[in-house]
């Protein structure tokens, strides 16, 4: 499967908030996330390992106990089922790989 780049298919799951389903395959799916500076993503768990890059901004990570404040080149790995959140400090656009696929996002 290969996806070529448009301006289309994004969905607003939270105001503030863009996402798009880049590609997908059996076991894993690529997401693009656009964040405006300001806004948070609540903290929540899913059974999907979830890796991310920091292509633009800055975000605080909280994983469970931890607090990481990442910029622009930072990348990070969250096992399945352990609780996180971020807030946006800056406009950030993150790059994320889910594994297995999240249906809701497809």
């Amino acid at each position: 499967m290969f996806y070529k780049s448009s301006q289309d298919g994004y969905r607003s799951p939270m105001e503030g908030v863009k996402l798009k389903a880049l590609v997908h395959g059996e076991k894993t799916m690529l997401c693009e996330f656009r964040i405006q500076a300001g806004k948070s993503v609540p903290q929540h768990e899913h059974p999907h390992e979830q890796t991310g890059y920091l292509v633009k901004g800055k975000m605080k990570l909280f994983v469970e106990d931890e607090v990481v404040d990442l910029g622009p080149g930072d990348s990070w790995c969250i096992p399945g089922g352990v609780p996180h959140s971020a807030e946006v400090l800056e406009d950030a656009v993150i790059i994320e790989v889910f594994s297995p696929p999240r249906e809701e996002y497809l």
